[in-house]
């Protein structure tokens, strides 16, 4: 089953946060994710969100953790959080549907 890393946040410095988008897309490339969402438009319909909407499909749950949890990663992100607001989380995809 995949596994799913999204991010919900702002954007402080969107010059600096270049840096972040840059080194996180060459990561993820290594683990073999992809982006599914990356910024775009967005429409919150109930409660209280922030802008940035952000979806990374992995090939599992336990393979977005692995990512996360890596050092490589670890020091991408403080750049993140040095550059924007975020909350992350890593979610557990569905099976593929049957044929």
């Amino acid at each position: 089953m995949p596994g799913y890393l999204i991010l919900h946040g702002e954007v402080t410095d969107p010059e600096g946060y270049e840096e972040y988008k840059e080194k996180a897309q060459v990561l993820l490339a290594e683990h073999g994710a992809r982006y599914l969402a990356r910024g775009g438009e967005a429409t919150p319909l109930e409660g209280e969100w922030l802008p940035r909407f952000v979806v990374v499909e992995f090939p599992s749950y336990e393979a977005a953790l692995a990512f996360y949890h890596s050092p490589e990663y670890q020091e991408v992100a403080e750049i993140r959080k040095r550059f924007s607001n975020s909350a992350v989380a890593i979610v557990e995809g569905l099976p593929a549907p049957a044929p």
